[in-house]
Order: structure tokens, then sequence, then C-alpha cells
């Protein structure tokens, strides 16, 4: 199943140059992480850890503590925020789903959050540079290199997700951000 998602992927037709997130550096850690347990965020305006869901936390706060989470290496907290999200399966919060089951081990459901990221949106370079990683991790090279080719076709050279996935491309290590 692996090799045909994998494939898959690679097929899936351009649209417009609209890029995902490119995140270049890991987050800075912040209450969230320092102080917070049990999936809880820090709100700046309580001052205090509160519940994902709490309606004084917008989609875009929960978002920065998914990825503080994820590279924290607390993935399983990192999806319990993301079940909060209110705005649906958008790519990006389907591309942190894939990172954050792909940390935790899971690789085919990491596989399909990535491939349904990429349905969303196909120039999501972010979710392609993490999928190639995760493939340069399963000892998939040349998939990975057609993720590399696909972001460099789809307006993502010079960006992290290229440097980064053409680093793991060339060494086999990939990086957590």
């Amino acid at each position: 199943m692996r090799l045909f998602l994998a494939a898959a992927l690679t097929a899936i037709p351009m649209s417009a140059l609209a890029v995902g997130t490119d995140d270049t550096t890991p987050p800075e850690p912040t209450e969230t992480t320092t102080k917070c347990e049990e999936a809880m965020v820090w709100s700046e305006e309580q001052q205090k850890c509160v519940k994902p869901e709490d309606s004084a936390l917008n989609n875009d706060v929960r978002f920065r503590a998914v990825r503080e989470l994820a590279y924290a290496g607390r993935p399983e907290e990192a999806l319990i925020v993301l079940a909060t999200m209110t705005e649906g399966d958008t790519d990006r919060v389907l591309t942190y789903k894939g990172f954050a089951h792909r940390k935790a081990g899971r690789l085919d459901l990491g596989m399909e959050h990535y491939a349904h990221a990429l349905d969303v949106n196909p120039n999501n370079i972010q979710a392609r540079s993490y999928l190639g990683q995760m493939l340069v991790e399963m000892g998939e090279i040349a998939a990975a290199r057609r993720q590399l080719d696909e972001i460099r076709t789809r307006g993502g050279a010079g960006t992290w997700a290229e440097a980064s996935l053409a680093r793991a491309v060339g060494t086999g290590e990939t990086v957590n951000y």
C-alpha cells in the first residue's frame, strides 16, 4: 500500500501555485510545552494553561501549539489539539496529522494524512517535504526524489521544504522541523 500511495502522490495534477506553510525553524518553546501538561495550551489572554477546545483559543493559536507539541516529541498531545481545530480537514491540519502520526511511529496513518493533504492542496510543499522525509526513513529514496521534483516543479525551489528534503535524499538523515 505504501508504494501505491507514494506513486499516486506523484501523479496528482498541478493547480495554481499556492504553497503550504514553509516554517524554516523549529518552534520556540512556550508555556505550552514548558508549563502545560496533558495537551493543554497556553492562553496569553488568560495567562494560564487551558483545554484546547477553550473558546478563547483560535485556530492559529491551536495550530502553533500543535506544531510546538509535535516538535517537542509529544505527537499524541498534538493530535488531541488538532482534533479541536474548527477549520476542518484543511491541508495544514492534515499535514500536521500526518507529521504527528509519523512521529508516533504510525507510518501508514501518516501516509494517509499526507495524501489527503495533497488531495486538498497539491501545491502544499511542506506536506510534500514531510512525506518525502518519511519516504527516506522508509528507504524509498526514489519516491522521495519524486516528491523533491514535485516541490521544485510547484514553485518550491529555494525553500526550506526543498532544502530539507534534498538534504534527506542526499544523506539519508531527516529533520524534525
